[in-house]
């Protein structure tokens, strides 16, 4: 049996966050201002079939396919959200779910670090897929469970204050996001990452990987 882990639908992706997928993704790269459709499901294996639904119901191009043992993620794009939509109709037609029957996402860690040193900022940097934090700089952490939300996460943090982009991982048991800026920039983000992240329903999440 399938498990639906992250059923998330970016309404327009962010300069930063599209640019960021598009710089550390394999598939067909998408552009600012197009939407998106996150799905992630257990066993990771089952994200091939998924695959397979939407491109062949639907005119979306996948930019990201994580296939793990354990989990599998999927991302689909186009410039249309109504066949961004259709696609996700079709998926959830096929797993035979609804979209409730997502995990609701749960925060492990939320953490703000103001005035970050710049050997601190070394370490991030030499790790990073994303923008360059420099010195003095606040420095945001989130990791969040089921991994893909931290998806929406970014996107409307970007949407809501001017933050950078320093790194996100949708995939594995766990999602991380690190974001830089000005402090009030960064309590901006959070708070429009915390709104987010609380609006979406679905079952109970323990937090488990």
């Amino acid at each position: 049996m399938v498990q639906l882990r992250t059923y998330i639908f970016l309404d327009s992706m962010q300069p930063q966050f599209a640019s960021f997928v598009a710089s550390t993704a394999r598939g067909y790269l998408p552009v600012r201002g197009q939407a998106a459709l996150y799905v992630e499901i257990s066993p990771g294996i089952a994200i091939n079939r998924v695959t397979d639904i939407a491109l062949k119901q639907t005119g979306v191009r996948p930019a990201v396919q994580v296939v793990e043992r354990a989990f599998g993620l999927l991302e689909v794009h186009d410039e249309s959200q109504a066949e961004v939509l259709e696609a996700g109709r079709h998926i959830l037609d096929h797993l035979q779910v609804s979209e409730g029957d997502r995990l609701e996402p749960k925060i492990m860690t939320s953490e703000v670090i103001t005035g970050v040193d710049d050997y601190q900022t070394m370490l991030i940097n030499r790790n990073r897929d994303g923008m360059m934090i420099l010195g003095g700089e606040t420095l945001y952490i989130l990791e969040v469970h089921p991994a893909a939300y931290v998806t929406i996460a970014a996107n409307e943090a970007e949407k809501a204050a001017d933050i950078k982009l320093v790194h996100m991982q949708p995939y594995g048991a766990f999602g991380r996001l690190q974001l830089a800026g000005s402090e009030s920039d960064i309590r901006e983000a959070v708070a429009a990452i915390e709104k987010a992240l609380g609006n979406i329903d679905g079952q109970p999440n323990e937090g488990r990987g």
